[in-house]
Formats: structure tokens, C-alpha cells, sequence
């Protein structure tokens, strides 16, 4: 490569380098210090001295290892309710016309230009003692009281997956629109039947939708704070909502800062198990068999 060419590379890659330094100094003061700040503050104790008392605390009282697998089980099971109910809602995304597309994606994005508290309490509304599932159920006499869909585990998935579930449509439909669409007409002609397409096509070149789909759909379950705060109440107690708690009601900061740190660890550790097993493409033997 000539001394022009090699000045004018260096000179486009200084200039790629100055462009990136705004960003580079919002998020560090604005994520990287914070998080420092924060992550240092759990190894502290009441007197500011250091100590692993916060981590241990966590480990040993079996207390807040049962909040952290709740708030595993309640993630996954939002990503259960995502991925059946927004897989067919995603493939008829990728069947539809231009504008029938557009009015679908629409209406699984407007609710979103509601803030979630709005959101939350309209499923009280609709989910409580009074309200319209159990008045209908109560009128056609196929209930005697009320059934229990607020303040434990159903709620709170029901929330999230209402929050949510929009992540995994536009996932899994991003890749389906990437199938050619002529490897449906050459199954047809082998004489394949639908659910042999589906099972061979489809929801194999939709695993990277999948994938990405229950990466986001996890890591905003496992950190979310208002829908388990509004629809769990007081009977379910996640990490985020602990965190909250120990913060601002109780004042312990150093015990909130652990608490935060471990919920990301967590969060991280489970993400990239899932992601790897998927990378080895073991859900290959499934198919397979």
C-alpha cells in the first residue's frame, strides 16, 4: 500500500475515532463510573470499611435465594408466554401483505406508547376480585368467588408478558422474512405437508429470532421493577423490587448494591448458558430424531 493511501486510511480512522468520543464520555459518566461507584459500594459496610459481609449474606440466608429463583421462574415463564403467544402472531407477520403487516406491527406497538404503570393498572381493572374476567365468570354461574389472577406469580407474568411480548414478535419476524420463500414451493413439490415444512423450514431458520427474542425477553423479566411491584404486591418479591427496598425504605445501600450486582450477574451467567447451548447447535438432535 502506498504512503497516500495509508495516510488517507489513518486519516478516515481518526476521524472514525473523534466521531465516537461524545458517546464515549456519556457513557462513561453516565453508566461506567455510576456502576463503578455502585459495585464498589457493595463491598462495603455500615462504617464504609471493606467487607464480603453483602455477598454472604445473600449466599448463606436462603431467604433471598428463594427471591432469585423466583425471579428466574417468573422470567422464563414470560418467555414461555412470549414465545407461544407471539410465534403465531410473528408468522403471520411473515405471510401478510405490505399493509396488513404494517397495521399488525401497529397494534403490537401501540400499546407501548402507554406508560406501563397505565398499563398495570388497567390488568388490575380487568384481573381483580371485581373485575371483568371474574364479574363474567360469576354471572354465568361457572364461579362461585372470585378466582386469584392479582398479587402472586399469575399476575405478574401476565404483566410481563403484556410488556414484553413485543420483543419476541419482532424478533422471531425479522428472521422469518428472511426465508425464501422458495423453499416452501420445493418441500410442496417433494410432497411435504405443512407441519413437515414447519418442523424442517420454519422454525429452524427461526431459531436466531428465537434466540434473540428470549435474550431480551429474559433480561427485561429478570430487571423489572413496576410491573412486580404493582400487579405482585407484597406476596411476590422479586430481586429488583428487594433491591428497591433495601435502597430507599431501609437505607442499606452497600446490601442494595450487592443485590443489583448479583441480579446482573445472574442475568449475564444465564443468558450466555442459553445463548451457548444454542451456538453448539445441539437443538439439532431434536430435530434430528
Amino acid at each position: 500500500m502506498s504512503a497516500p493511501a495509508t495516510r488517507a486510511k489513518r486519516a478516515a480512522y481518526q476521524a472514525a475515532l473523534l466521531l465516537l468520543v461524545p458517546a464515549f464520555i456519556i457513557l462513561l459518566g453516565v453508566f461506567v463510573i455510576p456502576m463503578l461507584y455502585i459495585f464498589l459500594m457493595s463491598f462495603q459496610d455500615a462504617k464504609e470499611q471493606f467487607t464480603f459481609d453483602n455477598y454472604i449474606l445473600f449466599v448463606k440466608d436462603p431467604y433471598y435465594i428463594g427471591i432469585l429463583w423466583r425471579t428466574v421462574k417468573v422470567s422464563l415463564l414470560t418467555v414461555l408466554c412470549c414465545l407461544l403467544l407471539g410465534y403465531p402472531v410473528a408468522l403471520f407477520l411473515s405471510k401478510a401483505s405490505g399493509k396488513m403487516r404494517g397495521f399488525v406491527t401497529f397494534l403490537i406497538i401501540s400499546p407501548h406508547l402507554i406508560s406501563v404503570v397505565i398499563r398495570n393498572f388497567g390488568w388490575v381493572v380487568i384481573l381483580g376480585d371485581k373485575g371483568w374476567i371474574n364479574t363474567i365468570l360469576m354471572n354465568l354461574g361457572l364461579i362461585e368467588k372470585p378466582l386469584r389472577l392479582l398479587y402472586n406469580e399469575l399476575g405478574v407474568v401476565i404483566g410481563l408478558t403484556d410488556a414484553f411480548i413485543v420483543y419476541m414478535v419482532l424478533s422471531i419476524s425479522t428472521s422469518l422474512y428472511a426465508v425464501d420463500s422458495s423453499l416452501f414451493k420445493a418441500a410442496g413439490i417433494l410432497g411435504a405437508s405443512k407441519w413437515t415444512m414447519f418442523r424442517t423450514i420454519t422454525l429452524p431458520l427461526s431459531l436466531p429470532g428465537i434466540l434473540a427474542g428470549t435474550t431480551l425477553v429474559f433480561s427485561l423479566s429478570m430487571s423489572a421493577f413496576v410491573t412486580p411491584a404493582l400487579m405482585g404486591g407484597t406476596s411476590v418479591k422479586v430481586l429488583p423490587v428487594i433491591t428497591y427496598e433495601k435502597i430507599m425504605a431501609t437505607l442499606n445501600w452497600p446490601l442494595g448494591a450487592a443485590l443489583a450486582f448479583l441480579l446482573l450477574a445472574s442475568t449475564v451467567v444465564l443468558v450466555t448458558v442459553f445463548s451457548k447451548l444454542v451456538e453448539t447447535k445441539r437443538y439439532k438432535e431434536v430435530f434430528a430424531s
